[in-house]
């Protein structure tokens, strides 16, 4: 028999274990009657109480298998952008990723929050960040994490040139069993008012919060919610989400010290993904693949892009380009 002390300490199977419990008392109770005139009267009783009892079993390891994937693969996730190099070509850019991203978000019916956002005066992102929620956030976005390259004629250029301008993207399982603990005394919390439109939007109470991890000086905000204290949890949420991947990162490099870190540093050599827009195309370079009609695929429709990165996976992580 295996072990069952897994189902019994599991609040979403306990009570299937005390079902099995049950049924397995029964069980032994009847075979301890089926003797003699008994044991044909008996026999029709262990076949359904052993039919019970395999069905609680197998619907258990079910409930199990769900859930470990859910833990690889969790159903929330935060999307943080940043403008990298390129000013305010960049931060517009980042924009136009976080747009597509949000795009590609309400195409598969998943629910989208701004966790906090700094834009410019153009209306480009400094930086923001999203928290997603939905059945396969993580799975299929997971490949995203990386610098991403636009390269196009600027607006403001009078002379035709084409600027490169980078964003990077970092994707965030939120979940739920967390593998690390913050110590209290290494945390240091702001609280400021939330941003808003202007004249009466503007919140008046300081409910926005910022939190920064001093040993490694990550930091993660929120000014979603109405209070301070949601705002809190859900800085604090984002906070484990990166310390977790920070940490995920230096395992790594342990078995590969000269494996790049996923975001690195905004420098357009540290690419991922190229958007060409005067030829019209979008090559993620670690799998040497193309596609066209860029307004659409910021437009949100990167479902094909996203489908050939999990096929070339193969389950495993896409390589990195030098």
């Amino acid at each position: 028999m295996s072990d069952l002390s897994k189902f019994k300490e599991n609040p979403k199977t306990a009570y299937l274990y005390a079902e099995y419990v049950r049924i397995q008392n029964e069980q032994e109770e009847t075979e301890a009657l089926a003797k003699g005139d008994m044991a044909e009267l008996a026999a029709d009783d262990l076949a359904r109480l052993a039919s019970q009892k395999a069905d609680v079993l197998a619907e258990m390891e079910r409930i199990l298998a769900v859930e470990e994937k859910e833990e690889e693969f969790p159903n929330e996730m935060i999307l943080e952008v940043r403008a990298g190099v390129g000013g305010e070509e960049a931060a517009l850019f980042a924009e136009e990723l976080a747009h597509m991203y949000r795009a590609y978000a309400e195409q598969n019916g998943w629910g989208v929050k701004v966790l906090s956002e700094a834009k410019t005066d153009l209306g480009g992102y400094k930086d923001a960040v999203f928290e997603f929620r939905g059945l396969g956030t993580y799975e299929k976005l997971r490949f995203e994490t990386g610098v991403h390259r636009v390269q196009r004629i600027p607006a403001t250029e009078k002379q035709g040139r084409i600027h490169t301008s980078t964003a990077s993207v970092a994707i965030l399982p939120m979940r739920k069993k967390h593998k690390i603990e913050i110590n209290p005394a290494d945390i240091e919390m702001e609280f400021s008012r939330a941003g808003g439109a202007g004249g009466q939007n503007v919140n008046k109470v300081e409910t926005a919060v910022r939190i920064v991890h001093k040993p490694t000086g990550i930091e993660a905000r929120s000014q979603s919610e109405r209070n301070q204290l949601g705002n809190r949890e859900k800085a604090m949420g984002v906070l484990l989400a990166k310390l977790e991947q920070l940490q995920e990162e230096q395992e790594r490099a342990k078995l590969s010290k000269d494996r790049k870190e996923q975001i690195g540093s905004g420098d357009r050599s540290e690419k991922i993904r190229t958007y060409n827009i005067p030829q019209d195309r979008v090559t993620d370079h670690r799998i040497k693949e193309s596609w066209s009609n860029l307004p659409k695929i910021f437009g949100g429709s990167i479902g094909p892009i996203i489908d050939a990165l999990a096929t070339a996976n193969g389950g495993g992580e896409v390589e990195e380009t030098e």
